[in-house]
Order: structure tokens, then sequence, then C-alpha cells
């Protein structure tokens, strides 16, 4: 039987380096069908989390679950199920699109390569762009072969680490389309980002962290910027 889960159980996670506290005590679950933002201002531990998350990191207290399993006991078959989109995109520019994905897809050890990436490349909706060099795409084409590339291996868990900067509005709907997309057939979606706009309409909860701990977040009515705004205030 693969290895898979439906939730991601956050217990009690702190992250210290040296003296500096990155995250503190933080618990938060997320689930299938699900986006979760992670809001807060710069510093606030994000990009820690996501770290931890994507197993890059360990916590210097508490732990996460994947399912019933913790990451150190399920090692090679939970990083399979994982899929990051960080700052970098890690994408190579002197490659061609196609060559990107092929050379990620054998990485990944994805089975049928050439199907796979033909697939990426139309989802991605670069197909008349596939053979050429990635150094001549725009930030959102860019944008958009990097999270296919992060999705080349069927991960339950996507972590996207402020994956609207540097897009226009075109570039930014189609994003959340994708997103809205990958949380209907089951993907565990965490994102961390400050464009609180077009947050709104994507995310099913919002976690808001301040200093490495993890705020309540008023689920009343209202929009998000300005529950934000008050909560980060307080």
């Amino acid at each position: 039987m693969s290895f898979d889960f439906d939730e991601v159980d956050i217990r009690d996670v702190s992250r210290y380096y040296g003296r500096r506290r990155a995250l503190s005590h933080v618990s938060l679950v997320c689930r299938r069908h699900e986006v979760l933002g992670l809001l807060g201002p710069n510093g606030a531990g994000k990009s820690t989390l996501l770290s931890v998350l994507a197993t890059l990191i360990t916590p210097s207290a508490g732990e996460v679950r994947y399912g019933v399993h913790r990451a150190l006991e399920a090692g090679p078959r939970l990083r399979a199920r994982l899929g990051l989109l960080a700052h970098d995109l890690h994408l190579y520019p002197e490659l061609t699109a196609r060559e990107n994905l092929d050379f990620f897809a054998r990485l990944y050890g994805v089975s049928d390569v050439r199907s796979c990436v033909q697939h990426a490349l139309e989802r991605a909706g670069l197909l008349e762009r596939a053979d050429d060099l990635v150094t001549s795409f725009s930030r959102g084409m860019r944008q958009r072969l990097a999270l296919e590339r992060a999705l080349l291996h069927d991960p339950r868990l996507l972590l996207l680490d402020e994956p609207f900067t540097g897009l226009d509005d075109a570039s930014a709907a189609a994003l959340v389309a994708r997103l809205k997309e990958l949380r209907a057939n089951g993907r565990i979606v965490v994102l961390a980002t400050h464009d609180l706009d077009v947050a709104e309409g994507l995310l099913d909860r919002a976690a808001v962290l301040r200093e490495g701990r993890l705020l309540t977040v008023d689920e009343s009515q209202g929009p998000l910027r300005e529950r934000y705004r008050a909560l980060v205030a307080r």
C-alpha cells in the first residue's frame, strides 16, 4: 500500500536558533480539501513553519504527524508525498520548460516521464513555449512552471511560500484557479502570503503568526484584511 495521509497535525512545535525564537508552541491541523493560509508580518515564522512541514528543518520541541506517521519514522516515503514551491523556484533558466520538467520528473522517479511532462505543460499553459529557454519567461510563466514542477510526483501536501509575489492580476487569478482545483482533488494546501486581497477568496482558514506565536483568528464576518490588521496590532 502506498504511503498517504489525510491530515497534518502540528503539535506544540517550537524552533529556536540559539536564543532567537522562530516558532513558539505552535499547534495546528491541516486537512484534505483545504487551503490553509499562513499570515503574519515579516519575521513572524511563516517560512520556518513551512520548512518544518517540508522536513527541511526539525523542530526544537514538539512534533508534526502526517496522518499517524512522524517525519523521522516515515523518511523518504513521506518526502515523496510533499511538494514545495519556495521563494527560489528551483528552475534552471538555461534549460527549456520541457527539459526542466523532464529533469525533475526523473529525479522524482515518475514512471511515465514523457506523458507526465506533457500534461504538466498543458496545465501550466506552456505547450507553445515548451521548447523555449526559461530565461525568456515572464515571472508568471516561471511561477506556473514551478508549480507544476512541484506537482509532478502527485504530492498529498503542497507547501507554497509567497506564491503571488510579483504576479500580475491575470497570473494571480490563474494560480488561484489552479489551487482551487488542487483543493477539490483532495490536496492539503498550505501557503504563506501577504496578499490578503487574493487570499480572501481562496483560503478556507487562516492562521496568523506573530513573533513565532500562533494567534487566534476571529472567524466572524468582515474582510480578512480588517480582521488581520486588528489581530496583529493587538
